[in-house]
């Protein structure tokens, strides 16, 4: 079954070729956790526009121009990471379930890519034209939307959009089939996949933010093989190893405690209890000899 396996995915053998790089593997996912986690901070630091208008956020963009195009970066480098290792995960599960469909590994590139490039871009275009608006015109709320409202800002708005909401639907798929095949714990399973559904519909929140990265630092943490317990099965094996389900554990516990229990006990409790007998007649007594109840008079 490995060997099917194997040969179906165009790997020799899935464990010694993931064993070169795994490593290399696990420095990429905690690199792009941090570099996620440091875009977020110096995206925060420095003059950020005390109200939400275009012309004050303009202003404050100008203000903040290194900051802006550094964080876009660093973020950039971040999705590269995610998607990477988004790539890694579903190469190491098609090994062992080869009926996986190769659109999940091009979605979580194409979608990486194109949120990396397109926020870099956004930033670098929204840098200049804050530049614009300060150094030129009448500072207007006119001139603002005009400035902004530009096909190329948009056009890159919703290419960023595009690539994230690409990269979270390939960040469910490959989670949820490398937890299946017993790549990843069930806890990193389900983990992975509430942070691509918080990146999606929490896109810029804080929580969001921090559940991604934890994963991340937590993939890389299981990658050079310092999970608690060791690594799961299926990396040693290169077969798939289905995490048991609820009633497969508990049939396990009730079968653990049947051979736990002491022989007298578990004897014991298999003997039937003894039938009681019914009562004999003592020997040598008829119905002649058997005294007769005295009949109470009715008056």
């Amino acid at each position: 079954m490995a060997a099917t396996a194997a040969s179906a995915s165009g790997l020799g053998d899935p464990v010694s070729h993931e064993s070169q790089l795994r490593r290399r593997q696990a420095v990429i996912s905690g690199l792009a956790g941090v570099c996620l986690l440091a875009a977020a901070v110096v995206q925060a630091v420095g003059t950020q526009p005390k109200v939400s208008e275009l012309t004050v956020e303009l202003i404050a963009t100008n203000k903040r121009v290194g900051l802006e195009i550094v964080g876009g970066v660093i973020n950039a480098i971040g999705l590269v990471g995610l998607a990477l290792t988004l790539s890694f995960l579903y190469r190491a599960a098609k090994a062992r379930r080869p009926e996986s469909s190769p659109a999940t590994r091009i979605t979580a590139l194409v979608g990486g890519t194109l949120a990396a490039i397109g926020g870099v871009a956004y930033a670098i275009i929204l840098s200049v034209k804050s530049h614009q608006f300060v150094t030129q015109g009448t500072q207007t709320y006119l001139q603002a939307n005009h400035l902004i409202s530009n096909a190329a800002v948009a056009g890159l708005q919703y290419a960023g959009l595009i690539g994230s909401l690409l990269l979270a639907i390939a960040f469910v798929l490959v989670a949820m089939n490398a937890m299946r095949v017993g790549l990843l714990t069930k806890f990193l399973g389900y983990l992975g996949m509430v942070a691509a559904a918080a990146s999606l519909f929490l896109i810029g929140s804080a929580p969001a933010l921090l559940v991604e990265v934890f994963w991340l630092i937590a993939v890389a943490y299981l990658l050079v093989g310092r999970w608690p317990g060791g690594d799961p099965r299926a990396w040693v094996t290169g077969q798939a190893e289905p995490w048991p389900t609820a009633a497969e554990v508990r049939e396990q516990r009730q079968r653990a405690t049947g051979r736990g229990a002491p022989a007298g006990k578990a004897a014991a409790s298999k003997t039937p209890p003894p039938r009681a007998q019914p009562p004999t007649k003592p020997e040598g007594s008829t119905r002649a000899t058997t005294p007769k109840r005295k009949r109470k008079s009715r008056k």
